[in-house]
């Protein structure tokens, strides 16, 4: 790999940015290819296929033959919560390799006894969030109940674009939410992107099937070329 391309490929670690080294396996030729210019490059289509997989792979274009060699940012899961869904969620979490963050300003919930080994942030949202530097690689679950703590952690969480937003709540009460968030001004489209009821319907109940259902949804939002498997509509 030349020094170039390789400075290239640390500047989009450091900046938590996909890349792809694209190597002709006939010529031994590479490029870099960053997230932001995969769609105006010849194979757009396959780098596409192969950033949503999160996987490097060989794929033949016009009679050559070339190598995607996907670079991929960790996804972290935050979790506004130290609730006992977070505590089942850190684990599987980790299982897939994302790194969980729990933020709650309430000291009795947040505590190390709680959450051994994990990155846990006792402060408020407008606190805790902004030198996260979340992005579109984040998973971002509301799950305090608490309309004080998870309101502004999900206009922060929307502002940012993570590719799951998700939030805990009946449809009643993610009814009453959408009212608060858009007296706060934030749009219909930008709300119909969150996620709730949270997780899949798998007929969850205690706090681990919750879990379950809430990790396969942000899967789902993750692998899938939907990025769902059912529809969100504003109410």
């Amino acid at each position: 790999m030349k020094l170039a391309t390789l400075q290239a490929l640390n500047l989009a670690r450091t900046q938590r940015k996909a890349a792809a080294l694209v190597t002709d396996l006939d010529s031994g030729e590479e490029r870099l290819v960053n997230e932001a210019d995969i769609a105006a490059d010849p194979l757009a289509a396959a780098l596409a296929e192969q950033l949503r997989k999160g996987k490097s792979a060989t794929v033949e274009q016009d009679g050559k033959r070339y190598f995607i060699t996907m670079h991929v940012p960790p996804v972290r899961l935050v979790m506004i919560g130290a609730v006992h869904i977070s505590q089942a969620l850190v684990p599987l979490a980790r299982l897939l390799d994302h790194e969980p963050i729990v933020v709650d300003p309430r000291t009795a919930f947040a505590s190390p006894e709680r959450f051994p080994d994990v990155e846990l942030i006792a402060e408020w949202p407008d606190v805790a969030l902004p030198p996260l530097g979340i992005d579109r690689y984040t998973a971002f679950v509301a799950l305090t109940h608490d309309p004080k703590i998870d309101d502004p952690a999900l206009m922060h969480a929307l502002e940012r674009g993570c590719f799951y937003v998700g939030a805990l709540g009946s449809r009643k009460t993610h009814a009453r939410r959408l009212e608060r968030l858009r007296a706060a001004g934030v749009g219909d489209n930008t709300l119909s992107r969150i996620r709730a009821p949270i997780g899949l319907d798998i007929g969850a109940i205690s706090p681990s099937e919750i879990a379950v259902s809430i990790i396969a949804e942000i899967t789902a939002a993750l692998r899938l070329e939907s990025g769902e498997k059912k529809p969100r509509q504003v109410a």
